[in-house]
Parts: C-alpha cells; structure tokens; sequence
C-alpha cells in the first residue's frame, strides 16, 4: 500500500471574511514533485497557497500534513517541514541581508543552543545559491526589488524544509534572475528531492519547469497533470479566454504558448484594404 501524499486539502472552501473564493476544493500535491499552480488573476491561486501553508484557516474542510490535520502540529515543527515565500514580504528596518537569512534557521534551534555551525554552513550555502553572498552586509531596504526578492528566497533555502511553496517567486526580476531563480527550484526538486509547490504568471515559465500542472479558474481546478498533458489550446483559450497556438519547445520540447498575432492581422488586413481603395 503506497504511502498518502505529505500534503493534501480535501473538501477546502476558502474564504475572506464573507468573500468565499473556492469552495469544495479537493488538492493533492505529488510527492517530490515540481508543482505550478497557474490561471487567470483572482482565480484563487495565492488562496490556496496560503490555506496549504497554514497561513489561512479554511472556512470548511482541512490541510493534512504527513498525515496529520496541518492546524494540530505547533508552528515550530510545522516550519522545519515546510517552508513559504509569500508574495510580498516586509523586512525589519536596519536589517542586514545576512541577518535576515539567518532567521531562516530560527525553526532548527534549541533553547540552550542558538547557533551552530550547520547553522552558519548553511546560511552561506543559500546566499551562494541566491547569489546575495556578496550583499551579506547591506541593509535590506537598500536593496532593489529583485534583490530583496533574492534574499527572501535565501532566507527560505536557509530554512531547509522538504516541502517549499513559493507564491510568484519571480516577481520583480529581469529574465535573467527569473531563469537563475526557476533552475535554482529545478535543481532543488531534481536533485535535492524537494517537494516544490510554485504560483507562477508565465505559462511558458510553468511548462517548462513544472512536473506536474494544476491549473485553475473561478477558485476551482479545471485541469492537472503533466504540462504536456494539460495544456492545450482549448484549454488556454478557455481558461484564459486568449487564444493561442501550442507548439514545442524547441530547447525542451515543453509545450510552448504563442498568443495569436490578432491585432497585427488586423494592421495588415487593414494596410491591405487601404491598398486597394487607392489602386
């Protein structure tokens, strides 16, 4: 008999006050997987997110955990299994980028033993691996928006959790940053064996790197699966209401989403006509 997923909703409806943004939504995340959760804006996605990682409470259903309702664990051990980069995140003032990425490591100590070697390895391992280690000593409210969003992911490596639910981790960075921050989470995932779960806007960002595709409209899922499997154009059109050509990658044989050229065709029907007229 196979092991249950580590992490799972059933039933969930997700709320805001009196605003319910999903209801009966049942999610499973795969094991050791690399999981992107895509759709529309206001579609439920960060939602979701947040109810996974503990950080909202669902109006009904619940969040397993290993097994175990995610609201009975304490917070400290809830933190060294899963660790959440969430959209925005506030630094407190005078904070230098080293301190604040080692406060990822808060969940591992003890109270006679605050700081240790591992501790200090492995904070360097993920200023290395953001590529921050060279801003260790600046002021986080120095920084610029991409690298600030650097130091949060550092600080969510230092945290060395199994499972890493990032919400839109590329959010403020060039496309050089997007690419070294999503090969950061592969690598991760490939080769480390994390279990990622990732909101991302790009779908050709999604398809490349996500194993598995849960995607989403209306606080419900309309489709997962592998990327290959899941999108098509129908599916883009619908979900999206854009529509698309698909077509493969041609450095991942992923597949590959390319808006259709609508208002150019107009241009040029339009540039055609004007042509006529004039002859």
């Amino acid at each position: 008999m196979s092991e249950p997923p580590r992490l799972r909703g059933e039933n969930l409806t997700l709320a805001y006050d009196n605003s319910v943004v999903s209801r009966d939504l049942g999610i499973t995340i795969p094991d050791n997987s690399f999981t992107v959760i895509v759709g529309p804006n206001a579609c439920g996605k960060s939602t979701l997110l947040r109810a996974l990682s503990r950080m909202l409470k669902p109006a009904e259903g619940a969040v397993y955990l290993d097994g175990r309702l995610i609201s009975s664990y304490p917070s400290k051990e809830v933190a060294r299994t899963l660790g959440l980069l969430p959209q925005s995140s506030v630094a407190p003032d005078g904070i230098t980028v080293a301190d604040l990425v080692a406060r990822g490591r808060y969940p591992h100590q003890k109270l006679l033993k605050q700081w240790s070697s591992t501790d200090e390895r492995v904070v360097s391992e993920a200023l290395e691996a953001t590529g921050v280690a060279e801003l260790s000593t600046r002021l986080v409210d120095e920084l610029s928006g991409g690298q600030r969003q650097r130091v949060w992911l550092a600080m969510v490596l230092a945290q060395q959790t199994p499972l890493l639910l990032l919400d839109e981790p590329t959010t403020y960075l060039d496309i050089a940053h997007q690419m070294d921050v999503l090969d950061l989470c592969a690598d991760l995932h490939h080769e480390r064996g994390h279990t990622l779960v990732a909101v991302l806007h790009d779908l050709n960002h999604a398809c490349r790197y996500a194993t598995h595709l849960i995607t989403m409209k209306d606080g419900r899922v309309v489709a997962e699966g592998p990327p290959a499997e899941v999108i098509t154009e129908t599916l883009v059109r619908e979900v999206f209401e854009m529509p698309v050509r698909v077509i493969p990658d041609p450095e991942t044989d992923a597949p590959l989403i390319v808006p259709v050229d609508r208002r150019g065709r107009n241009l040029r029907a339009a540039a055609g006509g004007s042509g006529s007229a004039t002859a």
